[in-house]
């Protein structure tokens, strides 16, 4: 800091400092720095300070804020993680040297994206314009020789000696340097690339010349084949014209035949005439015959529906008849059922009448009815009782078992509950599982009670709960089975981890039960702190578990906590002296430091609860099963009862049927003298009833002759009309005959004429249809003469307007004339054609086309040869991309120089190579500022002490550029310079605020201590 102000005092005329080095550096929210200005002087600068401070911080600065990448530095591929951890945003600040006015350049680093905002002066920039600004400052922070990074110094050494050559000269030459050396590598590569090119097209040339000989060969054949394509496309085009010609002809042909045709017909019509007149007289005559027999047949008709009418007139009346005599037989048979009634019943009359007199006076049965009667009335009594007892029982018996099925609903749902817990368990730790179950088959194999594993046990009393004993209670022992003594647990292991290889977890419950120890202080003392219970009593489990729990996670001496506990989290660490504590999401672990006595506290994130928010009210469960046990008993003594009263009732039921009957024999006694004489009067009236409804069956009979003789005048009447009806229809028949023959005759006679105008009619038709055939095949061929002329002509491409031309006339008279020459002559040309196969048009023009570009190849390739010689005499023949610079190092004055190399030599010979070289190179260095960064972490003290001297001395001359010198420490008694500059990093929990630091105040401060010293 000393030395900066210093040099602002200094005129800028006389600045120490050399173009492009850098005046300032600020960091804002970059890497470990909130905010840091850091001002180094013009020479050697050596930044001192402890690891982890931020010294590499400085070196990250100057590389990105100089528009270095992020890979270069070897530390991160995105600018983004160079900013302070938990800040969006980092700034990068570099102020470089320049007369009259420096130049500032400022990176702001945004997190999102990775992106960032340049600018030279506090005006915005493009990343571009600052590349080219720093470049005239030949500034290169991509160059080992110039800007050596912590995590690149092993680079160095890797280097080939192209590459070192290449940064030698960026570094310490001017800039035409290395330019100079690029383009004699790139006139050697083009005068390769150039002989390469010539060897390539001369090769090309002698191909294409070969090509073009095979070529020629095709080109001729292809002449040939074109010969003969053109002869045969001139027979196509004849052929036609010669097919046209042969149609036209056979269409004369068909025209005169027909006119023939037509006259022949014409003749036939005129001798047909005569034959068709009697023919239609004869018809006329047979419809006159056929009109007078329809009107004979419809007489004929309506005469014999008249007698069909009167026919069945004749037998309705018969019918009448009959159903006259039916009726009489009805009644006669009527009569006599009648008798046979009276007499039976007569007879019944008798027969009761002889019982009755026969039948003794009844006894005096009222006592004994009256008896019956008082037994049957006990028995009613008593099965009334009965059946109210048997409601009732009933009625209890359902209240018990809605109640038990209430019972076994709410045991279903507890039962599902632990059934989801087992399928959590199945899932996640399947051997757990599979232990499980064979230990519940097994359970008679141990001496103590087993437990299963604690996430089956533990019932949370509420399940937003779960999540503390879960963070409590590792997942190991969750899924482990606690055992009360040793050797079962050691039995059980034996079996499910040596036999059937599972990979299960067991425990032992202490000894002694841990499961009712009190907490070190009731949890009402907490109350205050936002505490409510205790981690033991947010649960329940069986005695061995929570004797487990209690005795290896203490949880009933680890109280649970609220939002308000967290707010006052620092007070109750201080106040309460707890081990562990929950808050509403958080644990808290507190210790004490073994050495400085000092409290650490640890908190973390409560995960979500996983196996215990399904939880069984056990208390609940144990109450429902005993519940359950007593509805079953109380259930057996009902059935016990009502098993009872069904019996009595059945012996009840017995003795009333029994009782019954005796009554109704008794009743029965009585009443049978009283039923014998009702019944003999209502026999004595029906008598009198069947004696009144006699049938006088003289009367009847005359009745019905009655009826009988006025049936038969009417049948005598419609017989009459029926034979005058017959009369009629005879002589109708007669003409219906007569008529009949007169047809016969005149159709005979029709038959006959029809015969012989048929003879004549087949020669008739015969001459149509030959005209008719005639007309279908002139038109036929007068169409084809139409279509094959527009085909010809469209062969030939002549519009249909247009002459035949003479140059088709003069070639066609050359060829046959007939189809069938044309046709031999045409498949032998195709033959001959088809024969020059693979030809094309394309063969030609590919010919033309190589011909014409050997040409302009032969042209191009003397162009080249003219110009390649020009390169070999103008440009030396050397290797100049094999150019390089080798270090060669030695140690020892006993060894040989040897190479430096990253294989051959040690980390410290290597550092301690790289530092001379670098040293070498910095008086000839035009470059504004050199960067090395811990390069003497591999050093042994005595070359550490050596190259710091060499540096010293070095980079403090005048005129020289600046220096960087980055060191976590130093050597004691070393050499120092007066032109070099000391930066102190510190960093730590003590540090002062940047606004705070005051080096005047500081200066005066130790003015005044040394003073008091003093006196």
């Amino acid at each position: 800091m000393a030395a900066w102000e210093k040099g602002k005092a200094v005129k800028r005329g006389e600045s120490p400092f050399v173009l492009g080095s850098i005046v300032r550096i600020f960091m804002k929210n970059f890497l470990t720095y909130t905010v840091c200005e850091v001002h180094p002087g013009p020479n050697l600068n050596v930044v001192v300070g402890a690891n982890g401070t931020g010294k590499s911080s400085i070196v990250c600065a100057i590389c990105l804020g100089l528009a270095g990448k992020p890979a270069f530095l070897g530390r991160a591929d995105k600018v983004g993680l160079f900013v302070k951890q938990g800040c969006m945003k980092g700034i990068v600040e570099i102020e470089l040297f320049k007369s009259p006015e420096n130049i500032l350049i400022t990176r702001e680093i945004y997190v999102v994206n990775n992106t960032s905002v340049w600018f030279i002066n506090r005006k915005p920039a493009t990343l571009k314009t600052v590349e080219e600004q720093i470049a005239a400052l030949n500034i290169q922070v991509d160059n080992l020789c110039q800007f050596l990074p912590q995590d690149k110094v092993g680079e160095f050494t890797r280097l080939s000696k192209t590459e070192l050559l290449e940064a030698t000269e960026k570094s310490i030459g001017s800039p035409e340097m290395y330019q100079f050396h690029c383009e004699l590598k790139n006139f050697r590569e083009k005068e390769r690339e150039l002989e390469n090119l010539f060897r390539e097209k001369t090769t090309s040339l002698e191909k294409m010349k070969q090509r073009v000989e095979r070529y020629k060969q095709d080109v001729e054949r292809y002449h040939e084949c074109k010969r003969h394509v053109d002869l045969i496309e001139m027979l196509e085009r004849k052929r036609p014209w010669v097919e046209y010609e042969n149609v036209r002809e056979q269409h004369e042909e068909v025209k005169q035949c027909r006119n023939q045709v037509k006259k022949e017909l014409k003749c036939l019509r005129e001798m047909q005439a005569p034959w068709t007149r009697k023919i239609q007289e004869a018809e006329e005559n047979l419809n006159n015959l056929d009109m007078k027999t329809r009107d004979n047949t419809a007489e004929i008709r309506n005469i014999s529906q008249k007698c069909k009418e009167k026919q069945d007139a004749l037998e309705m009346k018969d019918k009448q008849i009959e159903e006259i005599n039916q009726a009489f037989r009805m009644k006669k048979d009527e009569e006599t059922n009648r008798k046979k009634k009276i007499h039976q019943t007569q007879e019944i009359i008798e027969e009761w009448q002889s019982e009755l007199e026969t039948m003794a006076d009844c006894e005096n049965l009222q006592p004994q009815i009256d008896a019956v009667n008082t037994e049957l009335k006990k028995l009613q009594e008593e099965k009334a009782n009965i059946d109210n007892d048997v409601s009732d029982l009933r009625a209890e018996k359902t209240n018990q078992e809605r109640e038990e099925k209430r019972i076994i609903d709410r045991l279903g749902q507890l039962n599902n509950i632990m059934h989801v817990k087992e399928e959590k368990l199945k899932q996640r730790f399947r051997d757990t599982h599979s232990a499980l179950m064979w230990l519940r088959n097994n359970k008679d194999k141990f001496k103590k009670k087993t437990c299963e594993p604690m996430m089956l046990e533990i019932n949370m009393k509420d399940s937003r709960h779960a999540k503390y004993v879960e963070n409590h209670i590792s997942s190991n022992d969750l899924r482990a089975f606690v055992f009360e003594c040793q050797e079962d647990m050691e039995t059980f292991l034996v079996e499910v981890r040596d036999r059937q290889n599972l990979r299960v977890n067991a425990v032992c419950a202490p000894d002694k039960s841990c499961a009712e120890i009190l907490p070190s202080r009731p949890i009402e003392e907490l109350h205050r702190y936002g505490f409510y219970s205790y981690l033991r009593e947010l649960f329940d489990a069986p005695s061995p578990v929570m004797s487990y729990l209690c005795y290896q996670y203490r949880v009933h001496d680890v109280p649970v906590g609220t939002q308000k506990t967290r707010d006052m989290i620092e007070r109750v660490i201080q106040e309460t002296n707890l081990k562990q504590i929950y808050t509403a999401e958080e644990r808290y672990v507190i210790k004490m430091s073994s050495y400085t006595k000092q409290t650490i506290t640890s908190n973390i994130c409560l995960k979500d609860a996983q196996y215990l928010t399904s939880s069984v009210d056990t208390e609940e469960r144990g109450q429902l099963e005993n519940q359950r046990q007593d509805i079953s008993n109380t259930l057996k003594s009902l059935d016990a009862r009502l098993t009872a009263l069904f019996e009595r009732q059945k012996l009840l039921d017995l003795k009333d049927n029994k009782l019954r009957q005796e009554k109704k024999a008794l009743l029965e006694k009585g009443n049978r003298r009283r039923q014998l004489e009702s019944k003999i009067g209502v026999k004595y009236d029906s008598l009198r009833q069947l004696e009144q409804d006699a049938i006088d069956l003289e009367k009847e009979f005359q009745l019905a002759n009655v009826k009988i003789k006025e049936i038969n005048k009417q049948k005598a009447e419609l017989v009459t009309e029926l034979m005058h009806l017959i009369k009629r229809i005879i002589p109708l028949n007669v003409d219906k005959v007569d008529l009949a023959f007169q047809m016969t005759r005149v159709t005979a006679k029709k038959n006959r004429l029809q015969s012989e105008y048929k003879a004549g009619t087949v020669q008739l038709r015969a001459a149509q249809q030959r005209l008719h055939e005639l007309d279908n095949k002139k038109q036929h061929l007068y169409d084809k003469c139409r279509e094959l002329m527009k085909q010809a002509q469209h062969i030939c491409r002549l519009r249909p307007d247009q002459d035949f031309p003479e140059e088709f006339k003069v070639a066609f008279q050359t060829l046959p004339n007939t189809l069938e020459e044309i046709d031999a002559f045409l498949n032998e040309e195709k033959t001959r054609a088809s024969c020059f196969t693979g030809l094309s048009s394309s063969v030609v023009e590919e010919y033309n086309k190589q011909t014409q570009e050997i040409q302009q190849l032969t042209e191009y390739l003397e162009e080249k040869r003219n110009e390649l010689n020009n390169y070999k005499q103008n440009i030396s023949q050397e290797e100049y991309e094999k150019y390089g610079i080798r270090i060669r190092v030695k140690f020892h004055s006993s060894t040989e120089l040897h190479e430096l190399t990253p294989y051959y030599h040690s980390g410290g010979e290597k550092t301690v190579s790289t530092m001379l070289y670098l040293m070498a190179l910095q008086e000839l260095n035009r470059c504004p500022f050199r960067v090395v960064d811990e390069i003497n972490q591999g050093m042994d003290p005595t070359n550490e002490r050596r190259v710091f001297e060499m540096v010293v001395e070095t980079a403090c001359k005048k005129r020289t550029s600046q220096y960087f010198l980055i060191t976590p420490k130093l050597l004691q008694n070393l050499t120092y310079n007066d032109r070099m500059t000391v930066l102190f990093v510190y960093n730590g929990p003590f540090m002062l605020e940047t606004y705070k630091w005051n080096l005047k105040r500081f200066k005066k401060r130790q003015r005044r201590l040394s003073n008091m010293t003093e006196s």
